[in-house]
């Protein structure tokens, strides 16, 4: 197996570790944290560590596959960069660096409505293969608009969010001014100062900012306006008939991202939707759910015949792709991965990260003997004992 990953960094802790060196306290905290206690963002971890695979040595065995068809693409591996919020304050043209390291390894880049690099100018560095995270206007006009601008975009897969019907509590981002309206404190400014290359490279960057929605953006706003703004901008709430409404306008695939229900995929079915995405937005939105392997098991086994069933939060390195794909996922995304290759990193930092998720679940594959990934579930270890491993 070819090692094309920088090996002072051989995994996500050692990525997670540097990044919380190289980016500003506030920084860090934004992209590390959950919600409440992080209760939620803990189980999301632990669950998915506690599923087990079986290697199987004693057949004939070939060099391991990790292709994977979706929506009628075939990628290199089943996992893809997941959308997140205001990437360019984490490090600056952070959905640049990881939109041309997907592009060039041949997985899905989801760019969010609210990252800080326009859909035009993601479409120009993936050619068109960009998929984009819908936040959901509140004004139809605005909604019409920018589903226009992903259609011309060429977008192929249209991802609606469903997790958000209000905004998470998040203590550290309330203590840091992260919260709307943001508020650049003080310690903020002393925490910039102690990190003299995040700096450099935001100056030379320039300020962050919401490049998709800039356009319908009032000029001259300032911070404190900013977060009444984005609130009386997007509408969270996804009831059935605004779900319907973009199904009739949106022709190529859609995936709606948050289902955790069997009711809410079972809607998602009926209204014609392509796939799920089981998702508890990275454990930041609600402490006391459930974490997303145990509903993504039950709802790739119940109706995975029906719909396209892939999984976010909590996968955050190699064998959890393989480990999640073995409860029955299709497919894979992970956000914090990526972004703490790129805030540790730099410019190198997306291809690293790829490189790296790509030898491990290689790796993994190989050392089950598994041949292709879709033959992953044979290896799952069921235990009857555990709702998260029912085998029914």
């Amino acid at each position: 197996m070819e090692l094309s990953y920088n090996r002072q960094y051989p995994s996500i802790d050692d990525l997670r570790a540097k990044s919380r060196k190289k980016i500003p306290r506030f920084a860090f905290e934004y992209l590390d944290g959950g919600c409440n206690e992080d209760i939620n963002l803990e189980k999301n971890r632990s669950d998915i560590q506690e599923v087990e695979l079986m290697p199987q040595y004693l057949v004939p065995h070939v060099e391991s596959n990790t292709k994977t068809e979706l929506f009628g693409h075939f990628y290199d591996a089943p996992f893809g960069v997941a959308p997140i919020g205001l990437q360019g304050l984490i490090w600056p043209k952070a959905p640049e660096i990881l939109a041309k390291a997907a592009y060039k390894h041949n997985v899905p880049f989801i760019l969010s409505t609210v990252s800080t690099c326009s859909i035009e100018k993601i479409s120009e560095i993936t050619e068109g293969n960009a998929w984009f995270q819908l936040y959901h206007p509140a004004k139809e006009e605005m909604r019409n608009d920018l589903l226009r601008r992903v259609d011309e975009a060429q977008c192929p897969v249209l991802v609606i969010l469903t997790d958000v019907p209000v905004f998470g509590f998040r203590p550290r981002d309330i203590r840091n001014g992260l919260a709307m309206p943001p508020d650049m404190s003080l310690r903020n400014m002393l925490q910039i100062m102690g990190r003299p290359h995040w700096a450099l490279n935001t100056l030379l960057a320039g300020s962050p900012n919401f490049a998709t929605m800039k356009r319908y953006m009032p000029k001259g706003l300032n911070l404190k306006n900013l977060g009444l703004y984005m609130n009386e901008t997007f509408s969270g709430w996804l009831d059935e008939e605004r779900v319907a409404r973009i199904r009739d306008i949106w022709k190529r695939k859609l995936v709606i991202k948050g289902v955790v229900s069997e009711e809410d995929t079972e809607k998602a079915i009926a209204l014609g939707l392509d796939g799920i995405i089981v998702s508890n937005h990275g454990g930041r939105q609600l402490d006391s759910g459930q974490s997303t392997i145990v509903p993504m098991q039950q709802l790739a086994k119940k109706y995975g015949d029906q719909i396209t069933v892939m999984m976010d939060s909590g996968i955050r390195s190699g064998p959890d792709v393989a480990r999640a794909v073995a409860c029955g996922a299709d497919f894979t995304f992970m956000g914090r991965s990526f972004m703490y290759g790129v805030s540790a990193l730099g410019k190198a930092g997306g291809d690293h990260t790829i490189s790296l998720l790509k030898a491990q679940f290689q790796q993994t594959m190989e050392q089950l003997c598994c041949e292709n990934v879709k033959d992953l579930p044979k290896h799952l270890i069921r235990d009857e004992g555990r709702g998260m491993r029912d085998e029914g």
